[in-house]
């Protein structure tokens, strides 16, 4: 069912990190790496290169917005505040190859909740770990016998109780599924059944039961006998979001491909291949700006949102031949891809993400904006993430920018590649989003 987005006001909600100084200031370790909500949205997680994991609590969880056809509700923009960090996981080193292994957070995801407690997957290059967080009671003795002289009588003795003194956020690493990728892992994806996952790297993409640590299935492998004849690499993975057999992955030659595991063990013939034909003339930066860094499935898993350097696309999950629409982001820098090259903005890896109806898309860009899509029309609408109180946008509706594009497209010049938003999320029920700039996250929030 379409909804109309025009009447929509997107504004500012809350901004989570510290400093105001410039891009350069910024610790390395302290840049965000990755941000999820959980399937209630009650819960954000962000992951930075640090690999640390701070999760945000939201305050009004459980309470529900409803909306009265004859009268105007205001709807008050949902507020999160801290709930718990834990280092996730540690610098390592690779003696065998000699290669440093980071401790950057490359992707989080949250497990179906069953209990009290909560389950998340994190992953670094290498190692992927199952966390338990979980709110534990700390107890102490309130009474004791402090009574002055000699106990006579057994009235004279106080049976000691323990009572409740506070309340602290836990977290235990559950499970470590490691030594199953010679090459970075690039995605991690839950399934739909709840018990199982696949992991991406480069190469290979391998199947994990959450209950089994020591023991995974290759099911994807594109590694040729002869490495020189390497031609593209995976670059990111998802599994459908309603049948637990079909996932999807992309690669470096801007290609996806639906595997059903179903067929064969080792699914190595595709069901689908989503394609567009290049008819245009082709340059030295053709192949790295096709390269896909981002796909996502729609909720209902019809859809497929597909995020290149220049380009944003949605596809059908019935068409492959094209998609149906074409988004052009970078546009404007298509004079700029030489220093893009040379300062390695080209190889920076955008994030794309849909809201839960399907009806809206975003993406972020350069000079901390970020684009927010109708699917159905030419609206959109863009925001900036910033601390600047000067900066920050009042109310912003969504409409078409066909003709204003030209006019209020910023000049490349005047574009700090330094300030980038390339992590985002959105809530799985509401409109509101997160992005993640440098060492701070950002909520945004449509009413």
């Amino acid at each position: 069912m379409s909804t109309s987005t025009d009447n929509q006001e997107w504004k500012f909600s809350q901004v989570f990190g510290e400093g105001r100084g410039s891009v350069e200031d910024v610790s390395d370790i302290d840049v965000l790496s990755s941000i999820e909500f959980d399937d209630s949205g009650d819960f954000i997680a962000v992951g930075d290169r640090g690999g640390r994991i701070v999760v945000f609590e939201r305050e009004d969880k459980g309470e529900k917005s409803t909306k009265d056809s004859k009268k105007k509700v205001s709807v008050r923009s949902p507020e999160y505040k801290f709930y718990t960090e834990f280092q996730s996981h540690e610098p390592e080193f690779d003696c065998l190859k000699s290669l440093e292994i980071e401790e950057k957070i490359n992707k989080i995801k949250w497990c179906k909740r069953t209990n009290n407690a909560q389950f998340l997957l994190s992953t670094n290059d290498k190692t992927v770990k199952l966390w338990k967080i979980y709110e534990k009671k700390i107890k102490a003795v309130s009474v004791y016998n402090q009574q002055k002289g000699a106990i006579r009588t057994a009235r004279d003795l106080t049976v000691p109780s323990l009572d409740t003194r506070e309340l602290v956020v836990a977290h235990t690493p559950r499970r470590v599924f490691s030594n199953a990728h010679t090459y970075h892992i690039n995605s991690i994806s839950l399934n739909s059944d709840g018990e199982t996952y696949i992991s991406s790297d480069d190469l290979r993409i391998n199947l994990w039961n959450l209950g089994i640590s020591d023991q995974s299935f290759n099911i994807v492998d594109i590694k040729p006998t002869n490495m020189e004849e390497l031609t593209e690499v995976i670059t990111s993975a998802e599994f459908h979001p309603k049948s637990c057999h079909l996932f999807m992955y992309s690669s470096s030659k801007g290609t996806i491909k639906l595997a059903d595991m179903r067929a064969s063990a080792l699914c190595d013939q595709h069901a689908k291949v989503f394609e567009e034909t290049d008819t245009g003339s082709k340059s030295f930066f053709s192949e790295i700006i096709s390269s896909i860094s981002d796909i996502k499935f729609s909720k209902d898993g019809r859809y497929i949102l597909s995020r290149d350097y220049m380009t944003l696309k949605v596809w059908d999950l019935n068409m492959e031949s094209k998609p149906l629409r074409t988004i052009q982001i970078h546009d404007n820098l298509k004079s700029k891809l030489c220093d893009l090259y040379e300062n390695d903005c080209i190889f920076d890896k955008f994030e794309c993400t849909m809201s839960h109806d399907g009806n809206l898309l975003m993406t972020g860009s350069y000079h901390n904006f970020f684009n927010i899509y109708d699917k159905n029309s030419k609206n959109e609408v863009q925001l900036e993430a910033t601390k600047v109180a000067s900066k920050i946008k009042k109310p912003t509706k969504m409409k078409s920018s066909v003709k204003k594009k030209s006019k209020d497209e910023m000049s490349p010049d005047n574009i700090e590649f330094g300030k980038k938003i390339l992590h985002a999320a959105w809530h799985p029920h509401e409109n509101l989003v997160a992005v993640g700039a440098a060492n701070n996250l950002y909520l945004f929030h449509a009413n």
